[in-house]
């Protein structure tokens, strides 16, 4: 029961992060006004807003315009609903509230950079503090969230740089930076580290089925800090585990 609880809390902040990932990059208001249309701006009626049952109900289409709702905001309500229930099975409390605000984090980042390329400071620059806050209660503790937010924005920072010098283009945007320092912060140096591989295996792979299909080339902007959110979530849920697996190989 409280397993399913869970997934239905989960399936309702999804709603709202639909409206972060809405509204964050047009600079508007969370809070108001209500929830509406974003063809014909009218309001949506408290029927029409229940996550993923009313997109079914309404068959993808705005009652009052008819207009085609994007399948992205079940999507979204879907994903938030096994984040939660997953953090539920994985983390006990009070790690379980950090690693859902951190998870809600990335879900919001991750759909944001994938339709504007863009990474907002709404969500990064209070991310990288109240990650590193954080650490004073839970793990990793605050030494290796110090080092990880230094050492992940650091990385990234000094790679974008060395890129500019190399290529006398910009190859890493200043927001994947302040992204991997926020990772970094919340989850530690290691599994910092483990996530920037993971996503880096993930963004090349990519990029090299990109251009082996003709749909890219070496100079095509991908959307890293979807790689990054990637990389996060899966290294908050097994990466310590991992990291200290791999290390134990080396005595």
């Amino acid at each position: 029961m409280t397993a399913a609880l869970a997934f239905i809390l989960g399936l309702v902040v999804g709603s709202f992060l639909n409206v972060c990932i809405h509204r964050l990059p047009l600079g508007e208001s969370l809070a108001w006004p209500a929830s509406r249309c974003p063809h014909c701006r009218t309001p949506l009626r408290s029927y029409d807003n229940i996550p993923v049952l009313s997109y079914l109900i309404l068959k993808g289409r705005c009652r009052s315009c008819s207009a085609l709702i994007s399948v992205q905001y079940p999507i979204v309500e879907l994903l938030t609903a096994t984040l939660f229930l997953c953090s539920y099975l994985l983390f006990p409390p009070p790690l379980l509230y950090q690693r859902l605000v951190f998870g809600c984090a990335m879900i919001v980042l991750f759909f944001v950079d994938l339709e504007h390329q863009r990474l907002p400071n709404e969500i990064t620059v209070p991310g990288i503090v109240v990650g590193f806050v954080w650490s004073f209660f839970v793990p990793p503790g605050w030494i290796s969230s110090l080092a990880g937010l230094l050492i992940g924005g650091g990385s990234l920072w000094l790679l974008g740089w060395l890129w500019l010098v190399l290529r006398k283009e910009e190859g890493m945007g200043f927001g994947d930076v302040k992204m991997l320092a926020m990772i970094g912060a919340f989850l530690g140096w290691k599994v910092m580290l483990a996530t920037l591989l993971l996503s880096t295996i993930l963004g090349s792979t990519i990029g090299l089925a990109m251009i082996a299909t003709h749909r890219g080339n070496l100079k095509t902007a991908l959307p890293f800090g979807c790689f990054l959110a990637i990389g996060a979530i899966l290294g908050g849920a097994i990466g310590e585990r991992a990291v200290n697996w791999y290390l134990n190989l080396y005595p």
